[in-house]
């Protein structure tokens, strides 16, 4: 497994490969994606490659966390790194779409193996803020825990495909969706057309952004590979992950004679009848700090932390989000 990037003394990795002109502007590259789903917590992991340099990204992975005794594993996060390697990759970047509830993410382990660049949406800072408040957590609220923050519209490479981000928000304040060549990376916007979409209570969540945010996503074109960040396997099928514009657009249960209006209130009742997801207080304090686990203390042992009483409402609400 070859790295491309490697730390400076800014503080940010090298070779960030930000691209601007496009270098293939007259089609569109179909990169190699591969997912590794995830059955605890019905996630998806990506590796991106292209398939001419073999360079590669990494998309939302996933760090194992055992609830009940307090453990995490590296297993998820491992597979990952051997496909690399069985494959001859280069690893240029590691991916989050948003800092996510149901899971703790690698991004943090897997930079410290192998040295490659982090990168979130600049609206992260936005959730840092906002979460702060819940933990009463002394880090940087600057989004400095990744190397590179993008914005809307930005532009990147991963080997020579162009790929560029779009601002996805609804599910979380900072929601991104990665386009790579004809593949986007949409994670908690649209599922499978048979699970229909993701829920936008969450606190900063809103179902209007989503609407929003889903109908950006179906302006691309209709060949568009689009993939989830999960599946729930609705009536036990095998897991799938992969669709396509022109699919979700006639087949989501949840878009299919819709409108803004009555999206927002079928959101929006749904999500009151959903349970809060289970690791979430976990999670995020750890996903905030871009799969950061906190510092060990005197005897080296490390401690999440747990606000009580911070969502009095709630108190029943434990469960898998949908």
């Amino acid at each position: 497994m070859t790295i491309v990037s490697t730390k400076t003394g800014s503080g940010t990795r090298g070779e960030l490969r930000l691209a601007s002109p496009p270098m293939h502007a007259n089609r569109r590259m179909e990169p190699d994606v591969t997912g590794f789903y995830e059955a605890t917590t019905g996630s998806v992991q990506y590796v991106v490659a292209d398939p001419l340099t073999r360079r590669c990204a990494i998309i939302d992975p996933v760090l194992d966390f055992d609830p009940r005794s307090g453990s995490t594993r590296t297993t998820s996060a491992d597979r990952l790194l051997r496909h690399i390697d069985a494959n001859g990759l280069t690893l240029e970047w590691i991916l989050d779409t948003h800092p996510h509830a149901d899971h703790f993410s690698a991004a943090d382990y897997l930079r410290d193996m192998t040295g490659a660049t982090t990168g979130i949406g600049d609206r992260v800072t936005d959730m840092q803020k906002l979460w702060k408040q819940v933990y009463n957590l002394a880090v940087p609220m600057d989004g400095s825990q990744w190397d590179h923050l993008f914005a809307d519209g930005e532009r990147f490479t991963v080997g020579e495909m162009e790929a560029w981000v779009l601002l996805s928000p609804g599910h979380t304040l900072c929601s991104l969706t990665y386009v790579i060549g004809d593949a986007a990376f949409v994670h908690d916007t649209l599922f499978m057309p048979d699970s229909g979409t993701a829920r936008a209570d969450f606190p900063g969540g809103d179902a209007r952004q989503l609407w929003r945010s889903i109908q950006r996503i179906l302006q691309l074109p209709s060949e568009t590979r689009l993939f989830t960040g999960h599946d729930y396997r609705p009536d036990g099928r095998t897991a799938c992950w992969e669709s396509t514009v022109a699919v979700q657009k006639v087949n989501n249960m949840h878009l299919k004679n819709s409108d803004d209006a009555a999206f927002v209130k079928f959101r929006t009742e749904r999500d009151r009848s959903l349970p809060m997801p289970g690791l979430m207080l976990s999670a995020l304090q750890v996903n905030l700090a871009a799969g950061r686990l906190p510092a060990p203390e005197t005897e080296g042992r490390r401690y999440l932390k747990i606000p009580l009483n911070a969502f009095p409402n709630e108190d029943k609400r434990y469960g898998r989000p949908r």
